[in-house]
């Protein structure tokens, strides 16, 4: 990798999550229910499935939580149906945006995405008009404070396991996996007992955009809160170096 760590924006978002656990936690509910409902309740043959567990955990959400989720996913055959949609667009100065959320109203979440690339300036693009700027790829983050194996038995421990990729920076590792090698890669940190600040399946951008301009820095913020602010949304992505 470049070295370029999202550590700090990570715990940015998790300062703001803290104050809003509750959001995280029905977001990733409503995941666990639409993977549950799409390759059944066994982890271990349901990969999706697994890949929110290990998100839902690196969130801090307990255990008890996840299997009663999990649980009414399997038996609740009158649960509300939710559809994947993904919305790519550009942001003020072409910030290239990608949005994952999971709605029973398409329409609604569609107007709702758009209002918020409007309202800061950008526009919502046509598919894949700004997907191929971004690699998809398994990123866990380990806070320093909270690890005490050293940097080179950590990333023997991740390679070993398939990582694709480790790196060091001043506060934190970063470990990147192919998708498919994520779940090894997790399961191997958390064999010994290796906390994660964050473990999931996500966009990473090909380069990062710098903004200079105020105004553009307002308006992106402002995208980017509105679609943090919608309960449909699941994910946002972007190239913006904050």
């Amino acid at each position: 990798m470049s070295g370029h760590s999202k550590f700090a924006n990570i715990k940015h978002k998790k300062e703001k999550n803290d104050a809003a656990k509750g959001k995280i936690f029905t977001i990733i509910g409503r995941e666990i229910a639409v993977a549950v409902k799409e390759g059944g309740p066994d982890p271990a043959n349901n990969f999706k499935l697994a890949q929110v567990i290990a998100k839902a955990k690196a969130n801090n959400m307990p255990n008890d939580t996840i299997d009663r989720g999990i649980k009414k996913a399997a038996g609740d055959g009158n649960a509300v149906n939710y559809e994947h949609v993904t919305y790519e667009g550009y942001g003020p100065n072409g910030i290239a945006i990608i949005v994952e959320a999971l709605t029973d109203n398409k329409n609604r979440t569609a107007a709702n995405v758009r209002s918020a690339f409007t309202k800061g300036n950008g526009s919502i693009g046509t598919q894949g008009c700004v997907s191929f700027m971004f690699d998809e790829k398994g990123q866990i983050i380990i806070d320093k404070e909270e690890c005490d194996m050293g940097a080179d038995d950590l990333m023997m421990i991740a390679l070993d396991a398939g990582a694709e990729d480790f790196s060091e920076e001043e506060d934190s590792f970063e470990i990147i996996t192919m998708p498919d090698d994520f779940n090894a890669v997790y399961q191997a940190l958390q064999d010994n007992k290796i906390a994660m600040a964050s473990a999931e399946v996500t966009m990473i951008p090909q380069n990062y955009v710098s903004l200079t301009d105020e105004t553009a820095v307002k308006n992106l913020n402002r995208t980017l809160d509105m679609l943090d602010e919608d309960d449909d949304v699941q994910a946002v992505y972007h190239n913006w170096e904050e």
